[in-house]
């Protein structure tokens, strides 16, 4: 039987369909825009609102925290690669029974060996425990849950702060992320507006109304596999297993359970990956009509980009443009299915208006469309400013080395 070849062009109608990028392919809410990527990418508090916005019309910042913090059906979740996640609420069990639970087992040694190095007590297991049962008594004893600073003020021994290595910082902050990984602790209530985040610590248990009950570590993987081929799909081995943080073991079993097919790839060597029901195995191997050029501005970070190892199709040539050394994306700007360049604000108007920054020739219709982008995304952030830690170096040169004139909302 011959290998179906799945095309570039192909890839990329279907990303704007199944990740809902394009504007005729928008969701209709912040459940849906996040259950079109999987997840969302939370490691800078702005990219979960800034991804939803991309792919939701007329979403406001109450509907994120309705989605957030009342209905609580999206919930930040640390997981894949130590990274910090907002999944949807029903597919957390696969999480902490997987991902988060291999992270978990990993920074449980690693805390335990530093407590060790520190000299804070000779059995480093014992002491992790006693502390974390101590923090954990603390929270359940607040009817609102405790901020980090509540925390470190009522226990205060636990509130060290060592260097244990060369470039790394020990603290009571990691007794938090390691008890957010096993759905003991979450992070509930923000403290602070949209872009900055302080929560309240809470437990899980009481976040969501129910006991958390984890899915078996096969079943987990699985899950997550499934989400992901179904939302990345066609992709790698290797994609996958950078994108779960797993081995290659995890990856190919829990492939073979879900019956995948392999699939050629144009212009990769590495064979793909589709669920056995995926419409792209369709005789007219499509999952939409043809989809029309479309342009798009996504955040820091945004899931789109960062959930493939082998990002080409899309990066094209301009990967040491758009992420920094350790392979943190930028922000981007997409016409047609490609990265055509990133954006920022303009650092000398009051308005703080969103700019396009080109690093390649763009159509007038391309144009044309990023600037309508660019306007849609100004008036959404009414003059505030978002910062990032994770500037691109195409965010960071001056503008007026480019080759390409900004595009200006």
């Amino acid at each position: 039987m011959s290998v179906p070849t799945i095309d570039v062009e192909t890839r990329r109608r279907t990303l704007a369909v199944r990740q809902a990028l394009s504007p005729a392919h928008r969701v209709a809410d912040a459940v849906a825009a996040t259950r079109a990527v999987g997840v969302l990418h939370a490691t800078e508090p702005a990219t979960v609102p800034l991804s939803l916005h991309a792919r939701v019309d007329g979403l406001t910042r109450d509907d994120v925290d309705v989605a957030l913090y009342r209905e609580r059906t999206l919930v930040r979740q640390l997981a894949m690669r130590r990274t910090l996640f907002v999944f949807p609420r029903e597919l957390l069990p696969a999480a902490w029974g997987s991902a988060s639970a291999r992270v978990l087992e990993a920074e449980g040694r690693r805390i335990a060996k530093d407590v060790v190095l520190a000299g804070l007590a000779l059995d480093g297991a014992a002491w992790l425990d006693d502390a974390q049962r101590r923090i954990v008594a603390a929270v359940e004893a607040s009817e609102d849950g405790l901020t980090a600073a509540e925390i470190r003020e009522r226990l205060p021994d636990l509130a060290v702060k060592v260097a244990v290595s060369p470039g790394a910082v020990w603290n009571h902050g990691r007794l938090l992320t390691h008890l957010g990984l096993d759905a003991t602790l979450v992070r509930g209530h923000n403290t602070q507006h949209w872009r900055v985040s302080r929560p309240r610590w809470t437990p899980m248990r009481r976040w969501l109304g129910e006991a958390p009950t984890p899915l078996e570590a096969d079943a987990g993987w699985r899950a997550l596999v499934r989400v992901w081929l179904a939302r990345f799909g066609p992709g790698t081995e290797t994609d996958l297993v950078w994108w779960l943080g797993a081995t290659k073991g995890i990856v190919r079993t829990a492939l073979a359970e879900l019956d995948a097919v392999r699939v050629a790839l144009e212009g990769c060597d590495e064979p793909g990956w589709l669920l056995p029901d995926d419409p792209l195995l369709e005789p007219d191997g499509r999952i939409a009509p043809e989809v029309e050029p479309w342009a798009a501005l996504l955040p820091v970070l945004d899931p789109t980009v960062m959930g493939w190892k082998q990002r080409d199709v899309v990066v094209g040539p301009h990967a040491a443009a758009l992420f920094d050394r350790n392979g943190n994306a930028g922000t981007t700007a997409w016409w047609d299915g490609r990265i055509v360049g990133c954006w920022t604000q303009d650092p000398d108007d009051p308005a703080a208006p969103v700019v396009v920054r080109l690093l390649e020739d763009v159509p007038a219709a391309g144009r044309a469309a990023l600037r309508v982008e660019a306007e849609r995304l100004t008036a959404w952030l009414a003059g505030e400013r978002v910062g990032t830690v994770y500037p691109s170096p195409a965010m960071r040169v001056d503008p007026a080395s480019l080759a390409y004139p900004v595009l200006r909302a």
